[in-house]
This record gives structure tokens, C-alpha cells and sequence, in this order.
């Protein structure tokens, strides 16, 4: 069986974690291994947990989602990261921070996880 990808959700809203939660719980080749309210509570489960991939909200009460971006490439280069905002002009600085990917919520969901899976493939 092939390794599941370990993702972090981070996010302040509790109904789209619980989201996430419940849609990467019925993925075989996927598995939640935290989640954050916030990019400090983020960068330390970073540090504890090293999954393969965060799910990242771009708008945070204390950092937001493209400090969090930096701080995570700059310390751990190898955790790929998807940016998750309500606005598309974050795109380029997502980009430029170092976001693997960056997408607009509300999606569709199996497009969340295509790109998920995508993310994590391309090592």
C-alpha cells in the first residue's frame, strides 16, 4: 500500500475544518494529522507533526496565510503547501511566498482533492 499524504488543516473557521475533516476522512491514500486555528498554533504543529501537505487559510487573526507560507518554505522546504482563500487576489503573492498551489474556496470538492493529490505527487 502506498504511503497516505499527512495534511494539516489550518484554518480559523471551524465549519471548514470540520469540513476538510470529513472529506480527507473518507480518502484511503489521505490522512488528517492536525489541525491549527491560527499560523502560530500552524507553524508549531508544522514543527511536531511534519506532514506532507498544509492546507492553508490566507486570512488568520494573528499571521496571515502568506507569512505563515514564507516562515513554513524558509524552515521546511519540502512541505507542500495550498493556499485557501474567499479572494483571487491573493494568487500572486501566494505564488510568490512559496505556495505550492492556491485556490479560491468553495471548489468542488473533488477537485480539492485532485489537486491534493497533484500537490503531493509532484515531490
Amino acid at each position: 500500500m502506498n504511503k497516505k499524504i499527512r495534511i494539516l488543516i489550518v484554518d480559523d473557521s471551524l465549519s471548514f475544518r470540520m469540513g476538510m475533516q470529513a472529506l480527507l476522512e473518507i480518502q484511503p491514500d489521505m490522512q488528517e494529522v492536525g489541525f491549527a486555528p491560527s499560523g502560530n498554533k500552524a507553524l508549531e504543529l508544522v514543527k511536531e507533526l511534519q506532514p506532507d501537505l498544509v492546507l492553508l487559510d490566507a486570512q488568520m487573526p494573528d499571521l496571515t496565510g502568506i507569512e505563515v507560507t514564507q516562515k513554513i518554505k524558509s524552515q521546511w522546504p519540502k512541505v507542500k503547501i495550498l493556499l485557501l482563500t474567499m479572494f483571487s487576489d491573493y494568487r500572486s503573492k501566494a505564488i510568490e511566498a512559496g505556495a505550492d498551489a492556491f485556490v479560491t474556496k468553495g471548489i468542488p470538492p473533488e477537485h480539492m482533492l485532485s489537486l491534493i493529490r497533484g500537490i503531493a505527487k509532484n515531490k
